[in-house]
């Protein structure tokens, strides 16, 4: 983020087939705050390819709803043990991407271990570590749920702390 920017919304997004987190921040004199935040949803027991429609329908109408500066987005992360979950998980990115691409906003992509380690000071924070130091981030009286709200959160607190992508334009 340009050092300069005096107005900016960050949108961060926690990809997920059947629950996509995100959170919009709005940065003002450098200072985060919480716009909205919830989840885009799709059925559990639809096909890929219905699920993937409807994520991209949920992003794109966040897009079009908000003109965010700025989309950030968590990095695919997998065990060896379980790459059919990185290859769906790629999917969803992918269509997450194209929305973004479609309405002509950047991306910034984050491992979920680099947003933890700054948020937490652990890589390895597990999700309610993440959830409680949102809470503290916005004086939320209570966590955000589910745990994806929180993690697209720290994923847009992410791209203000380290300024990857300049904001100092806004739509």
């Amino acid at each position: 983020m340009d050092c300069d920017a005096k107005n900016a919304l960050v949108l961060g997004i926690d990809p997920g087939l059947n629950i996509t987190g995100y959170g919009l921040l709005e940065v003002v004199g450098g200072d985060p705050k919480l716009v909205e935040a919830g989840v885009v949803r799709s059925r559990a027991h639809d096909p890929l390819e219905t699920k993937l429609l409807e994520i991209h329908r949920g992003v794109a109408e966040l897009l079009a709803a908000f003109h965010p500066t700025v989309m950030s987005l968590e990095q695919l992360y997998s065990h060896y043990e379980r790459p059919t979950t990185a290859i769906l998980m790629g999917h969803a990115r992918g269509v997450i991407c194209l929305a973004a691409a479609q309405a002509g906003v950047p991306i910034a992509h984050y491992a979920a271990t680099h947003v933890k380690k700054m948020l937490t000071g652990s890589g390895r924070a597990p999700k309610p570590q993440v959830q409680l130091a949102i809470c503290r981030q916005f004086g939320l009286a209570q966590v955000p749920e589910p745990p994806d709200v929180a993690d697209a959160l720290a994923i847009a607190l992410c791209h203000v702390y380290f300024r990857k992508v300049s904001l100092s334009s806004t739509k």
